[in-house]
């Protein structure tokens, strides 16, 4: 795919996506979250990515959807710019495409980083829930406005968000729709950290670098799948089934004894396995969702 709305780039072991539409605050559309998709295709397919930062051109991170359509931005039956494979006359196949966006990031197999440089508005705010750490700005703003616009919180972000920042923190920004700063999501555990402009992306690119350079990919891969789908189950049970034949399986791995082994003397370690051909046969653990 031609990228048109973001720019891919990979570099020491680190892929960079970044949102490009810097006229319109790199504002959403139907080909952005397709080219968002395609990128991360690209990150599970390299073995040589170990983590992905996820940034935005310009002065913005995401205003949001595009809403050059005036009152019919979310009127889709009304919209040119809609693909007529993704319209239906059946509302039960209908898919927000912030949440097909969201869908893919859950299941990546590398760490997700949100480098917020600007505002982050509707599926601007939304499409950061499902990346694993953000990091924001000064100056930037966050808005889960949806209320505002006359609809609900899009991209899955009823299941992302109140397991970010509880439940309570996420009705009272839905329900308000405020835009607030970067300092409140960073109080409320939203953001990790905040930096000044210029030191953010750098910030990303260490902490990213951190993880290329000391981990093992394979047990990064099966560790992002097992917090995020743990954080659902009914019993700390399911989380100790699992756990327990990751442990086994990986325990048998070359990455298991060069970890070990490169403790013990006193060496960066030189893993080798590949999520590509070396993840534990139990994953996946779960079964896969259909939308129907």
């Amino acid at each position: 795919m031609t990228y048109e709305e973001i720019v891919y780039e990979v570099a020491d072991s680190v892929a960079t996506i970044t949102l490009n539409r810097p006229d319109r605050m790199n504002a959403f559309t139907p080909r952005m979250m397709h080219e968002m998709i395609d990128a991360f295709d690209q990150v599970d397919a390299d073995d040589e990515v170990r983590a992905v930062i996820v940034t935005g051109a310009g002065r913005g991170f995401c205003a949001g959807a595009d809403l050059g359509s005036g009152a019919d931005t979310f009127n889709y039956e009304a919209r040119s710019d809609r693909a007529t494979s993704e319209l239906t006359e059946d509302i039960s196949r209908i898919r927000d495409l912030g949440g097909r966006l969201t869908l893919r990031i859950f299941e990546c197999l590398k760490p997700v980083i949100a480098a917020i440089n600007g505002p982050a508005v509707g599926i601007g705010a939304t499409m950061t829930l499902p990346m694993d750490i953000r990091l924001g700005a000064l100056g930037a703003k966050l808005g889960f406005v949806f209320a505002r616009r006359g609809i609900v919180p899009d991209a899955c972000s009823s299941f992302f968000l109140p397991k970010v920042v509880g439940l309570s923190t996420a009705l009272e920004w839905s329900f308000s729709g405020r835009v607030f700063p970067i300092e409140d999501a960073h109080e409320a555990g939203l953001v990790r950290s905040v930096h000044a402009p210029d030191d953010l992306i750098p910030s990303a690119r260490a902490l990213a670098a951190e993880i290329a350079e000391n981990t093992s990919a394979v047990s990064v891969a099966a560790t992002r799948q097992l917090l995020w789908r743990m954080a659902g189950v009914d019993h700390p049970m399911e989380a100790h089934k699992i756990d327990s034949r990751l442990v086994w399986q990986l325990g048998k791995g070359a990455d298991a004894a060069e970890g070990v082994m490169s403790f013990l003397e006193k060496r960066p370690p030189e893993f080798t396995m590949r999520p590509s051909a070396d993840l534990p046969d139990v994953m996946p653990w779960w079964t896969e969702r259909e939308f129907e």
